[in-house]
């Protein structure tokens, strides 16, 4: 198994709604270090960020909160409708994601970090899969996804087939992952995979750099 900078990086992603942070707390019990690509994008676009005026130079002023603060609500309803838009967006954003979770692996391997967990709903989009040694996508079925997304936002139906609709499908997360862990029902299964999935992965990389240490110690 290889690693960067020392780190070995997980990748967890998948469908809006399928419930990856359930999956993310898990990890973190189990020892994981977790990133999330969500406080990260938020980071980069807080109140006087270049991004931020990125974003308000291309989509204008109707994005921007009085106090100078992203109107959240305003930009979503503007690129979940319009899948150009929304790629324009990820072009302005994802660069500067990438580059902060860049900087928190190589801190957190100067700090004897092993084990990462990145939680990134755009991994793909933002190319952060080119530093994941191993890929989890988490999925569920249609119509639970869109009654947890409801509920989490606040929004209409419709709204949540639009953000539904703007991501990859299942055969896309299947197709470009290690593992897949469905998340349709009940929380005891979900996490006796997801145990299963962490511990194998932990087993993986203590297995590697055991032989690591047992190699640099026959050629010193």
């Amino acid at each position: 198994m290889n690693s960067l900078n020392g780190v070995t990086v997980v990748g967890l992603t998948g469908q809006t709604g399928a419930g990856k942070s359930t999956i993310s707390k898990i990890f973190s019990d189990n020892g994981y270090l977790i990133i999330d690509a969500d406080q990260v994008a938020r980071k980069v676009v807080e109140k006087g960020s270049n991004c931020l005026f990125e974003i308000e130079d291309i989509f204008g002023r109707g994005v921007i909160n009085e106090d100078g603060t992203l109107d959240r609500k305003a930009l979503g309803n503007i690129v979940f409708t319009d899948k150009t838009k929304l790629e324009t967006l990820n072009t302005i954003i994802h660069p500067y994601i990438t580059k902060e979770i860049l900087r928190m692996i190589k801190d957190n391997a100067a700090s004897g970090v092993k084990l990462i967990l990145l939680d990134a709903p755009t991994l793909f989009e933002s190319h952060a899969d080119d530093f994941c040694e191993i890929i989890i996508s988490v999925l569920a079925k249609a119509e639970i996804r869109e009654k947890r997304i409801i509920v989490r936002d606040g929004i209409t139906s419709e709204q949540a087939r639009q953000r539904m609709g703007s991501q990859y499908d299942d055969e896309f997360f299947i197709s470009h992952s290690d593992y897949i862990i469905r998340n349709d029902g009940g929380l005891e299964e979900v996490t006796r995979i997801t145990k299963e999935v962490s511990d194998k992965i932990k087993d993986c990389y203590l297995a590697a750099d055991s032989e690591k240490s047992i190699k640099a110690a026959q050629n010193s």
